[in-house]
């Protein structure tokens, strides 16, 4: 009998995984929902009596019983990059120049050209055939585990049926794809959110977000998710091109956008993007734009990647979509620097996937140069589908009795005095304590981007400096002394409340340059806090930093150069003894300037400008330019050093250091691989793929699933394939178990044990 049940058992659950395949992958449904429900209640009934039987793939476990707690954090094998945008057909030419310049000569190159759904990211980790996590993108090195809530998306497959005509082995792989929410359901979700009072989501883009953060696996079912997949990545798998790739996930009963095109030149991509964008209002999800992939993999191995997204491929975002309606009115809020701008309070109109009542109008001067007036009819789009903004007005419809716009004299939050910096278009509240800078400051330093402090949201930040329990950051470290009141605020209670203590403590323990990106020093962002955290171990060292220092230098000095060139306008009609005297200078100027760009150039974040200034007044001047991606420019870098050097920034960082807040590096991180790329074929001795995958990772190091010329190391075992081959073809360096656990085993501080390939 138990042999006979069994054999029910796992005959019902393929039955199952193929009617949902059927319904929710081909939407080809072969039976009715009656006779589905049958089936599904047999299989959980079977279960129920048997439940050492219940394994994690069967079709009942989709939906889980338990609350997700926590969303613990993923790093990926492999960085999930995001894309480069382009907006104009010029652009996507500019790319395929680049694309081909960067190939051997005359090479053919083939694109793929996919619809760029607009949802969430995500990566899906299957071995031996089951579903074993999902993460999300988070910042592309890390992400969050959702494995509960996306298996409750009915189109993937939590056992894969792999047959033997798929010529690949798949122990262990990753697919990629985009969750998101067709726009009915979208419409629905709000309907019924409107009807309990709650607050209405955005767009389906948004909705989705959250549905993936909900805890409960319950609710995330009703929330009707769907995915399209579309990258397969196997370390001991070697894949030809993304057409195979497309084609291989569809094989394995994976939901592929069928909507791609194969293109053999630049010229067909463009027409293949065009046909996308007419389409577009007639899919019922949403869309943003093409996705344009180089198809051969190995050419894609050639080009890589830049800090941040692939040289491979590039998104076409398509026109932003536009709409009529009037301002109501004009208003100022103010952000965390202290900016304030103004804002349309705009009669609400539908467009994008979401009704829209308010879009920016970024600063006084661009109100000023677009002539914007409260009762103004106006054209507004969202730009890249995005952020509301107003485009243009509508002149012959504006009333007689309209007003010009005037800026605002005194704070809107605080009625202190406001004030507009040298060589700056926003206006500034000069009263650092004023609510809305603490609000906004706190509300960045909490964000996922930041130190991450789940339960720290707007509306609870809000409530604590209403309350005047937060006035700075270190505020925050001080809320578990104020327990006892806060358990009895209305809405909150214990157990809330011990939960966004949990998440203070935590958040101490955040990477350095999370913690440097999170004290909000104005122009800083997120890569320039990664790239500074990468050269620097302490705040004091960033505090002293020359190499910072040269940066302002150099913007100051090049300002002053071009001012004394003689040969620029304003120093024409000087007498030739000035003119001399200015070439001394000018000189003795560009040497400076010279030194301290090479000094940039050097350590890799400057480049120098080798072609020669069509403008006289420049000719002399000596040009350098920020590398890609390394994101401190002279002026984030003066506001870094400005911050740390200042009474308050050091004030502060004093408070959060005696907080055990980390503000430096730990010194255990060790990054010996930085930088080197690793391929591995055949079977290891004593490590699995998996286990030999996390050592590179965790060490600095990159994976990768193809041989290329940018390969630095082969790590083969027994039964090694052709990856073998093709190493020694091209001179990468081969090594053993024994020799790669010998490398990380090395003393990370000792440079001369390095890696070098």
């Amino acid at each position: 009998m138990a042999v006979n049940v069994i054999k029910r058992i796992e005959e019902l659950r393929e039955i199952i995984n193929d009617h949902d395949h059927h319904y929710y992958v081909l939407a080809e449904p072969v039976i009715n929902d009656e006779e589905y429900d049958k089936l599904y209640k047999e299989l959980d009934k079977l279960e129920n009596d048997n439940p050492h039987l219940i394994t994690p793939d069967s079709p009942t476990q989709r939906v889980g019983k338990d609350l997700t707690k926590t969303f613990n954090s993923v790093t990926h094998k492999i960085p999930m990059l995001s894309l480069a945008n382009s907006y104009n057909e010029e652009d996507v030419l500019d790319f395929d120049r680049k694309v081909r310049e960067a190939l051997p000569q005359n090479e053919k190159v083939e694109y793929v050209v996919e619809l760029k759904i607009d949802g969430v990211s995500v990566s899906l980790n299957y071995v031996n055939g089951v579903l074993k996590t999902a993460a999300t993108r988070g910042d592309g090195t890390t992400g969050e585990e959702i494995t509960n809530n996306v298996k409750t998306i009915r189109s993937v497959p939590l056992k894969l049926g792999i047959s033997k005509s798929v010529k690949y082995s798949l122990n262990d792989f990753e697919v990629r794809g985009e969750i998101f929410m067709k726009i009915n359901d979208f419409f629905n979700l709000n309907k019924e959110r409107e009807n309990l009072g709650e607050k209405l989501f955005a767009n389906p883009r948004n909705s989705t977000a959250g549905t993936l953060k909900l805890q409960d696996p319950k609710v995330v079912a009703k929330r009707r998710l769907n995915i399209f997949l579309y990258s397969l990545i196997s370390i001991e798998d070697e894949l030809e091109s993304q057409e195979e790739n497309l084609k291989l996930l569809k094989q394995l009963g994976f939901s592929v956008n069928p909507e791609y095109k194969v293109c053999k030149n630049i010229e067909e991509v463009l027409e293949v993007c065009r046909k996308f964008e007419q389409i577009r209002d007639s899919l019922d999800y949403e869309i943003d734009g093409a996705v344009i992939k180089v198809n051969s993999l190995w050419q894609q191995n050639i080009l890589g990647s830049i800090a941040k997204s692939p040289r491979w491929a590039i998104a076409y975002k398509f026109k932003a979509k536009q709409a009529f309606t009037f301002v109501k009115d004009i208003t100022w809020q103010v952000g965390r620097t202290g900016a304030v701008t103004p804002v349309a309070e705009l009669e609400p109109v539908f467009l994008a996937g979401s009704t829209i009542s308010r879009a920016t109008l970024h600063n006084f001067d661009e109100i000023k140069r677009k002539d914007i007036r409260v009762k103004d009819k106006v054209v507004i789009e969202k730009g890249g589908d995005v952020i509301p903004k107003v485009v243009s007005v509508v002149l012959e419809e504006r009333p007689t009795n309209s007003r010009e716009t005037s800026p605002p004299e005194k704070c809107p939050e605080c009625n202190s005095s406001i004030d507009k910096l040298e060589n700056e278009v926003a206006l500034y509240c000069e009263n650092p304590e004023c609510p809305a800078q603490i609000k906004g400051r706190l509300e960045h330093y909490a964000s996922r981007g930041a130190m991450d402090i789940e339960g720290l949201g707007e509306a609870l930040i809000d409530l604590f400096v209403d309350k005047g329990f937060l006035k700075t950051f270190t505020d925050i470290y001080e809320l578990k002394n104020k327990r006892g009141e806060l358990i009895n605020i209305e809405g909150l209670g214990e157990k809330s409340i011990d939960s966004l203590l949990s998440a203070i403590e935590k958040s101490k323990t955040q990477p350095f340059h999370k913690f440097l990106f999170a004290l909000g020093i104005r122009k800083l962002g997120q890569v320039g806090a990664q790239t500074i955290a990468e050269k620097y171990k302490t705040i004091e060292d960033i505090a002293n930093s020359s190499i910072l220092n040269d940066i302002v230098l150099l913007q100051e000095f090049t300002k002053k150069a071009l001012s004394i060139n003689p040969r620029a306008q304003i120093n024409r009609r000087k007498s030739e003894i000035n003119k001399q005297l200015l070439e001394i200078e000018h000189r003795k100027l560009c040497d400076e300037i010279e030194k301290m760009g090479d000094r940039l150039v050097r350590i890799g974040w400057y480049k120098k400008n080798m072609k020669e200034s069509k403008n006289k007044q420049t000719r002399l001047t000596p040009e350098y330019v920020i590398q890609d991606n390394k994101g401190v420019g002279s002026e984030a870098a003066k506001s870094v050093l400005d911050f740390l050097q200042s009474d308050k920034g050091k004030e502060i960082l004093k408070k959060m250091n005696s907080l055990g807040i980390r503000s430096s590096v730990e010194e255990e991180t060790r990054k010996i691989l930085k930088g080197k790329i690793f391929v591995m074929t055949g079977t290891l001795p004593n490590l699995t793929r998996q286990e030999a995958s996390e050592l590179i990772t965790k060490n600095g190091g990159m994976v990768s699933s193809n041989i290329s010329k940018i390969t630095s190391f082969l790590l083969a075992g027994d039964k090694a394939g052709s990856k073998l081959d093709k190493a020694k073809e091209l001179g990468i360096k081969i090594i053993s178990e024994e020799q790669f656990v010998k490398i990380i085993s090395q003393d990370s501080k000792n440079e001369d044990n390095k890696p070098k390939s």
